[in-house]
């Protein structure tokens, strides 16, 4: 070989092998980085006040391993509720649906713009004396957006009318819903939710069919007959002839299927009952939404006066009172440290819609979502949050176009416990595994281990492919952990709550 070739050769080796610990060394750095790449996870922020090193291990694999979550979108946020301090990010500043986590919102604006002992009016007005006996004249009842009103309020307000010496109302009877705008849907209601109880119409005169406070709505309640020839019973709460019911199911052997559905034709108030319900099987019940609550209103008020022995000679119509127009008696409602409770542990989207309306209604003089929202995101200013980072439709979280960052949510929850409200705030929120209706609420029948039950306060959420959890967990050291994991893009929404489960159990375990 020619000398000069040879040492060429040579030289080109020993590139080669250098080139090779090169690349080994690469090699290794990458193996390294992806090592710690898979410790932290993807847009992972770990402060130096985080936890022990071994849950961020845990929650992360727990992320990045749960098939449930693949090819869906997690935000998860987690503070410390003493300094604030963010101690696990997962794509925590990605905006997500929240579902009815954005009813923390809502409660916090609603808690800082019209205050604890805030409550609703209902008045009844008369524009006509009393003449032994008879009210000449029409008779008003002006609804201010109380939607814990039930028929036993009517009667009493029947009872009050009744002391004043009037038997009989030569008049029409009038609903007045003017404190709130005539919009009685939020924009971005599913029309498949209008005979929902959760979707039923905002109005500022509606009424409730039991304590839950499902405003502008009757319970359903449909019994199988004592043998299979029989016709299924069914039972309406409040009853009431606004609503007619068309009863079509059947009742069959005790083997058969149990198959009842029950809907609201569109725009009507008629209720068809179909399909089969076997012999001792326990009763089907459905909350259904009502069209035009204030008509309903009005009703349920016409049927008391009747029960109390007082005739209307009129009709009954929708109309505002006249400036003329003088008070007969009013009806206060619960204060809103109260109405929180049914509100957040039921997760009342028609509360949140309610306070949305009367938020504008006292701060910009009009019960409308636009001014009720615009009075949200000025309130949401003094809690730290930045509403630039959010889209805000509604008050309840039925949108599907809501959008927050899970950081927001707990920065929104750190901030509110320097409030002199916060008690009956955090008061409000659902207790894990306490089976109290009325104390654990969404999460009565979730985290019932020693380590989680009633140890998480939190704020639950589930829209279609949505579901998310936001609030607080007190740990096995002590400790008050601030919480929010929003989940979209979920095929399965249970399995999202058993995730949301298994995320909050591993911090409360610190």
């Amino acid at each position: 070989m020619n000398p000069t070739y040879k040492w060429y050769y040579l030289d080109k080796l020993k590139e080669k092998g250098k080139a090779g610990l090169r690349l080994k060394l690469k090699l290794k750095i990458v193996l390294l980085i992806f090592i710690l790449l898979l410790a932290t996870g993807p847009n992972i922020h770990v402060n130096a006040t985080s936890p022990p090193a071994n849950i961020t291990v845990q929650l992360n694999q727990l992320l990045m391993k749960e098939p449930a979550l693949q090819g869906a979108i997690a935000g998860i946020s987690v503070r410390s509720a003493t300094s604030g301090q963010v101690i696990y990010d997962y794509q925590g500043n990605v905006r997500l649906r929240p579902a009815s986590n954005m009813k923390l919102l809502t409660a916090a604006a609603a808690l800082n713009v019209l205050g604890e002992n805030y409550s609703f009016l209902t008045q009844v007005f008369t524009n006509g004396p009393i003449k032994k006996n008879i009210l000449e004249g029409d008779l008003y009842i002006k609804g201010k957006g109380d939607p814990t009103l039930l028929k036993t309020d009517f009667d009493q307000m029947a009872e009050n009318i009744k002391k004043q010496g009037i038997n009989k109302i030569k008049g029409n009877l009038f609903g007045d819903d003017s404190w709130y705008d005539d919009v009685r849907y939020s924009l971005d209601l599913p029309w498949s939710d209008e005979t929902e109880h959760y979707g039923a119409q905002v109005s500022a005169l509606t009424a409730s069919p039991t304590i839950d406070f499902d405003a502008g709505s009757v319970k359903i309640e449909v019994k199988p007959g004592l043998k299979a020839v029989d016709k299924p019973t069914v039972k309406m709460t409040p009853k009431t002839n606004y609503v007619k019911i068309v009863n079509l199911a059947e009742t069959v052997a005790k083997d058969g299927l149990k198959a009842i559905t029950i809907e609201r034709e569109h725009a009507k108030n008629t209720i068809t009952i179909e399909g089969t319900i076997p012999v001792k099987a326990k009763p089907e019940k459905e909350w259904v939404g009502v069209w035009n609550p204030t008509l309903y209103a009005v009703t349920l008020l016409k049927q008391s006066l009747a029960k109390k022995g007082i005739s209307v000679t009129g009709k009954i119509k929708t109309g505002t009172v006249p400036d003329t127009a003088k008070i007969l008696t009013t009806h206060q409602s619960m204060p809103l440290s109260k109405l929180l409770v049914p509100f957040m542990k039921l997760s009342n989207n028609g509360h949140a819609e309610i306070l949305v309306k009367e938020m504008g209604r006292v701060v910009k003089g009009e019960g409308s979502w636009e001014k009720g929202l615009q009075v949200l995101n000025t309130e949401l200013l003094k809690f730290g949050l930045n509403p630039q980072t959010m889209v805000l439709r509604d008050g309840s979280g039925v949108s599907h176009v809501n959008l927050i960052p899970a950081n927001q949510l707990s920065q929104l929850l750190f901030s509110v416990q320097k409030e002199k409200w916060f008690p009956s705030y955090l008061n409000a929120l659902p207790v894990a595994g306490v089976r109290d209706k009325m104390v654990g609420g969404s999460l009565r029948n979730r985290m019932k281990g020693p380590n989680t039950l009633g140890k998480v306060k939190a704020k639950t959420g589930t829209i279609s492919t949505v579901s998310s959890l936001s609030g607080y967990v007190t740990t096995n050291s002590g400790q008050t952990l601030i919480f929010s994991i929003l989940l979209n893009n979920m095929i399965d929404e249970v399995k999202g709550k058993k995730i949301e489960d298994q995320i909050v159990t591993l911090l409360s375990n610190q």
